[in-house]
């Protein structure tokens, strides 16, 4: 796989070292184990898979180029690069302005740029109307163009299901912007909804069984569905794909429950489904999938707690959190020094989006066993920065050194 040129600051001589040993070890990625630290009276277990994916830094590489390569110009994002709080204020750092907010929210008008400017579109990629508007002004959003590869094979996927005349139902979350830029290139092609989770799909269904009058569907679903949707019409054929960054269990599950529902509707069998569902498994991304994976095979360890480490507005770190939580006490954390103490953490709660002070996290045992592994937008010197605090906790940091080549 291609090497990015990332900053040296976002790598981790351990993680780095770590990370290439279960590499070679393991070169056909089955093993799904964790990595132990054994640092004697605290014991922490890595992720097999965790941090940066391909497409994260295939943007930070293009967007710390696109700075080099422009110098004294106005240099803009579309929002947000990725969900990682460090990375995006080492961009604002360096005159890097945000012409967006993660929801869409205008901060700089569009109006306010021209030719000379430049705008780097993020990893999510964009909608369609901001890509033309950006071209009426003269901005090449081509050049600049760090939307992940992965995001545009769902893109490309959509489009190929729509000239074989299905309608595309894609699961992500409405308001993040991969899903709002999904639903725009989608829509483009076909008639196309977003459903967020199992249980709009499932009121979904009573739409398409007629179960719910279908007059209902367009309040149920207000905002959700691209201009002229009938629901009559344009459910009869459909396909599934996501928002890279959701849990690949949930879509796939939510693809199966669709399914089902068809071949009973419509009474078809293997041999007919075709007629009525389309197969777009291929669309879930490698590295969401690889990461979450990681985390189900980490979590038959035996354990008193897990860490999840990533930015509090990325989807696929809280849904890290989600898996984690359901076996063992979880905390979320974005820095180390949300690690108070050995006694106190700063904790992000996924479901309230609060923080809160919590006390006595870590239990009073010997060895105190950690989970660990942090989001695709989390550089691998965060993860480090937390391993050396909770061994500073314990006196064992210099033990850390063992671990690195």
């Amino acid at each position: 796989m291609k090497q990015f040129n990332v900053p040296t600051g976002y790598r981790s001589p351990l993680i780095s070292t770590i990370k290439q040993q279960r590499k070679e070890q393991d070169k056909l990625k089955k093993d799904f184990t964790p990595t132990l630290l054994d640092l004697g009276p605290l014991q922490i277990y890595l992720a097999r898979h965790f941090g940066f994916c391909y497409g994260v830094e295939n943007a930070i590489e293009i967007a710390f180029r696109t700075i080099e390569e422009n110098p004294g110009k106005r240099i803009f994002l579309l929002s947000e690069m990725i969900h990682n709080p460090q990375v995006n204020a080492d961009l604002l750092a360096l005159g890097v302005h945000f012409l967006q907010d993660t929801m869409g929210k205008q901060l700089i008008s569009f109006d306010e740029l021209g030719p000379e400017d430049v705008v780097i579109i993020p990893a999510f990629g964009t909608t369609l109307e901001i890509e033309a508007l950006l071209k009426t002004k003269g901005i090449p959003v081509e050049r600049y163009n760090t939307t992940c590869p992965f995001v545009e094979k769902v893109w490309n996927r959509s489009e190929q299901i729509a000239r074989k005349g299905y309608s595309i139902i894609v699961h992500g979350k409405p308001k993040h912007e991969e899903t709002r830029a999904t639903f725009s290139h989608a829509s483009n092609h076909t008639p196309t909804i977003v459903v967020n989770d199992m249980a709009e799909t499932v009121e979904l269904a009573r739409f398409i069984t007629g179960e719910k009058p279908a007059a209902e569907f367009y309040h149920t679903f207000h905002g959700r569905y691209s201009e002229g949707f009938d629901i009559e019409r344009d459910l009869a054929r459909i396909g599934v794909v996501n928002q890279t960054t959701q849990l690949a269990s949930d879509t796939q599950a939510i693809a199966d429950y669709l399914r089902s529902v068809y071949i009973r509707h419509y009474q078809l069998t293997a041999e007919t489904i075709a007629e009525r569902f389309a197969d777009t498994r291929d669309t879930l991304c490698y590295a969401t999938n690889d990461n979450q994976t990681a985390v189900t095979g980490m979590l038959e360890t035996d354990a008193d707690l897990a860490i999840v480490i990533g930015g509090y507005n990325s989807s696929n770190s809280s849904h890290l959190v989600e898996l984690c939580e359901h076996r063992l006490p979880t905390y979320f954390i974005d820095a180390p020094d949300k690690l108070l103490s050995q006694h106190a953490i700063i904790h992000r709660n996924w479901h309230t989006k609060e923080q809160s002070t919590i006390e006595g996290y870590l239990p009073d045992q010997s060895p105190l066993r950690i989970l660990m592994t942090s989001g695709a937008s989390c550089p691998d010197a965060i993860v480090e920065a937390v391993i050396r605090r909770l061994a500073s906790f314990y006196g064992v940091e210099e033990k850390l050194n063992q671990y690195i080549d």
